[in-house]
């Protein structure tokens, strides 16, 4: 959007399942944990879908919060609209926002809308409400030539926001982008400042779903009605990367063609993990996880943790059946962090600035410069941990680490790598 503030770009998100974030599973039990989580400087708190679910063709034993039956109210499992308010509120009193999750590409086969208004859904050639998805057998696709539907969406996304501050949105790209563009025009009269993020998705989804003629919004569509984005358009590069199938370089030139293919003050979400991809843990080696968090927090655009990143957690929350993360069986690092996030916000330019990625794949480094009249800041990121000397764009001379608070010299353009994530700062004499 045109009026999307860049600052947006140092926010920490942190997401919560919350079914799966305490034993209790309640929105009530969130909010004895608000402290830890603004102490890993937080800024803005995603809730994930807290609706009633569907029963009809529910996967596992408690079905997926994506499968909603009631876009209106709270599983009374999980709180209640107080709860709700009592959460919101006590977010607001330790500076941080609540947006929550918003499904409307589809609800679960016995939702509220399919019983009252079947006419809203697309129907198969044989006359039953069906998907698109064929993995998502658990939900039925709403029809969005139906104006009516526009109508009642518009109308639940402005009751929620007399209670929460933002819309993290599902499949966004699925939805019409005139949808979108009227329903921000409309929450904008309840509330002017709210916060609109969608889940854009992969490459090769939009190619397969616009093969079917269905939409399938770019994220370049989608900034016209959205602040941020995921950073799905290169996670093919980052999961080959990932998984040792893919150089380095495919990621690195993926994240430096978005400063180029987006508008100017485009936002991104980037993450590591998600609710729905694998935990980062499950894939690095154990002392990894630091020069793979710094190199998160330096990149243009807001951080995301999810719930449990933060202890490393290696197993991926199950969304069909109760699966409560365990705390106190991994190790914490939420110490580094608060580290992170407090520099984020004190040395990343929300500004645009001249900003360079490059790497050296034989090296498995990552090289990202912030440069302004007013500061050059340079992140190093040896992401699997190699030992040599990689070429840097920095004159020889003294520089000072902000992640460890220590000062090196660098000569020759050569940075000698260890096991440490740099951020530098050239100290002049």
């Amino acid at each position: 959007m045109k009026n999307t503030t860049t600052a947006l770009r140092n926010q920490i998100i942190y997401s919560i399942f919350t079914r799966n974030f305490t034993p209790e599973g309640t929105l009530q039990a969130i909010i004895p944990k608000l402290d830890r989580i603004k102490a890993l400087g937080t800024d803005i708190i995603w809730l994930l879908p807290f609706y009633p679910n569907g029963e009809v063709h529910r996967k596992g034993t408690i079905g997926s919060p994506y499968a909603i039956q009631d876009y209106r109210a709270i599983d009374p499992n999980q709180g209640s609209i107080a709860d709700l308010e009592s959460l919101v509120a006590a977010a607001h009193a330790r500076d941080m926002k609540v947006i929550i999750d918003i499904v409307y590409n589809h609800t679960s086969p016995d939702s509220i809308l399919a019983t009252t208004h079947p006419d809203w859904f697309y129907h198969k050639p044989n006359g039953e409400m069906g998907n698109h998805v064929g993995d998502w057998y658990d939900v039925v696709d709403l029809d969005y030539t139906k104006k009516a539907l526009w109508d009642y969406q518009i109308e639940t996304l402005c009751f929620w926001a007399q209670y929460v501050d933002g819309f993290r949105c599902d499949v966004a790209p699925l939805v019409p982008l005139e949808f979108w563009q009227r329903a921000r025009t409309a929450v904008a009269d309840i509330k002017k400042d709210t916060i609109w993020l969608a889940e854009s998705v992969e490459r090769n989804f939009i190619t397969t779903l616009r093969s079917m003629q269905l939409t399938a919004l770019s994220d370049s569509e989608l900034y016209q009605a959205f602040d941020l984005t995921y950073d799905y358009d290169i996670s093919e590069a980052f999961k080959a990367y990932r998984d040792q199938t893919g150089p380095l370089s495919d990621y690195v030139k993926g994240l430096a063609e978005q400063d180029t293919t987006y508008p100017a003050n485009y936002v991104k979400m980037h993450h590591l993990e998600n609710h729905d991809n694998d935990r980062i843990a499950a894939h690095i080696e154990t002392n990894e996880w630091w020069q793979w968090h710094a190199f998160l927090y330096f990149l243009k655009g807001a951080s995301l943790i999810y719930n449990g990143q933060e202890v490393a957690a290696k197993a991926t929350p199950s969304l069909f059946d109760p699966d409560v993360i365990h705390w106190d069986e991994t190790t914490d690092h939420s110490e580094q962090l608060r580290h992170l996030a407090k520099l984020k916000k004190a040395l990343i330019p929300t500004a645009n600035t001249d900003y360079q990625l490059t790497c050296d794949d034989s090296l498995d480094t990552a090289i990202i410069r912030y440069q302004s009249p007013e500061q050059t800041l340079t992140g190093i990121f040896n992401l699997r941990h190699h030992e040599g000397a990689v070429s840097v764009p920095l004159t020889s001379g003294t520089y000072y680490n902000h992640l460890t608070d220590q000062t090196l010299t660098i000569t020759d353009n050569r940075y000698p790598l260890d096991q440490t994530p740099a951020w530098l700062s050239k100290i002049e004499k």
